[in-house]
């Protein structure tokens, strides 16, 4: 064999061992929180059959009431169901002023103990499933941390294959060229060398993994579905999320969520039935890391209008403490 031949077959060899060890990719095999989540909050059994409360325009208020509270904290008493005690509330803290009795404080102070214990209870419901939801955000934004060292892992490895072969090719094709009998063949080994740099760049640009993440609780499934009864929320925080006036043209926070998404370009229109719509609020599936960074994304903003509501628990807990 020429010294060209073996030029040309080491060349070749090493090319299909730099692509090789490139292109080869381990099978992810990741622990049980892949299928099955430990975010799961306890409070799932306390939600069940919950009614939903009425929307507070279809309640005739007492006059007491809308004079002396703004709309933000009777809307608040109503999701927390506590409308008819702060009513009594109202109009015994009202007669007191004339006639004080001391059998009118006593109930007085069993509404408001009543009253303030659906306040803090409603509190610790939202702190539940914000936790939850947290809990939610930080499963998916570990695995699309791992997803990604991965892709780093290989790209960096194409990167070194793509620079070998580069090498290689350019060594091989000097010493043939100088080999007064080689004819094309560093012609040949030249262009070789640039087909296999294409393929090693274009395996660097499709360079994305997936993996299998289910998630059978799904909060954002709710979100998107608009069930009557919530099985992921509580009935105070989904009548929270989901409470609007048509006839104000009023728009509830889950479809103000649902439109930034889409503006956005989280997901896209739901006349667009599309395979990130069907896994993000399914039961899961094959995820990209991107989509998991996306998913997380989304329960943050879920957590983030949740919370929301402690402000007016807290505004209903002042203008009770204002009453006069």
């Amino acid at each position: 064999m020429t010294n060209t031949k073996r030029l040309f077959v080491l060349f070749y060899l090493i090319s299909f061992i730099c692509l090789s060890s490139c292109t080869s990719s381990k099978n992810i095999n990741l622990s049980n929180q892949l299928s099955n989540s430990n975010c799961k909050s306890s409070i799932e059994n306390a939600i069940s059959n919950a009614p939903l409360p009425k929307p507070i325009y279809e309640i005739e208020l007492d006059s007491l009431l809308t004079n002396k509270f703004s709309f933000a904290a009777l809307n608040t008493a109503n999701a927390i169901g506590v409308i008819d005690n702060l009513t009594m509330y109202a109009r015994l803290k009202k007669d007191e002023r004339t006639t004080p009795k001391l059998e009118r404080r006593v109930v007085m102070l069993e509404l408001l103990q009543k009253i303030t214990q659906r306040i803090n209870i409603a509190s610790l419901e939202i702190s539940a499933v914000a936790s939850e939801l947290d809990c939610e955000e930080e499963r998916a934004s570990q695995v699309a941390t791992y997803l990604k060292s991965k892709e780093s892992a290989k790209e960096k490895n194409l990167i070194i294959g793509s620079m070998i072969v580069g090498a290689v090719g350019s060594i091989a094709a000097e010493i043939i060229s100088m080999n007064s009998n080689s004819g094309n063949t560093s012609n040949i080994v030249a262009i070789t060398t640039s087909i296999i740099d294409v393929g090693l760049g274009t395996l660097i640009i499709l360079n994305n993994k997936s993996i299998e993440f289910y998630h059978n609780r799904n909060a954002l499934k709710d979100i998107w579905n608009n069930p009557k009864t919530s099985s992921f929320f509580t009935p105070s925080i989904w009548y929270y999320l989901t409470y609007e006036n048509v006839s104000k043209n009023e728009k509830s926070l889950r479809k103000q969520l649902i439109e930034k998404w889409q503006d956005f370009g989280q997901i896209t229109s739901s006349k667009n039935k599309d395979k990130n719509i069907e896994l993000y609020f399914g039961n899961g599936g094959k995820y990209e890391t991107e989509q998991l960074k996306n998913r997380a994304d989304m329960h943050d903003q879920i957590e983030s209008y949740i919370t929301l509501m402690k402000q007016d628990l807290k505004q209903l807990s002042i203008e009770i403490e204002n009453l006069n």
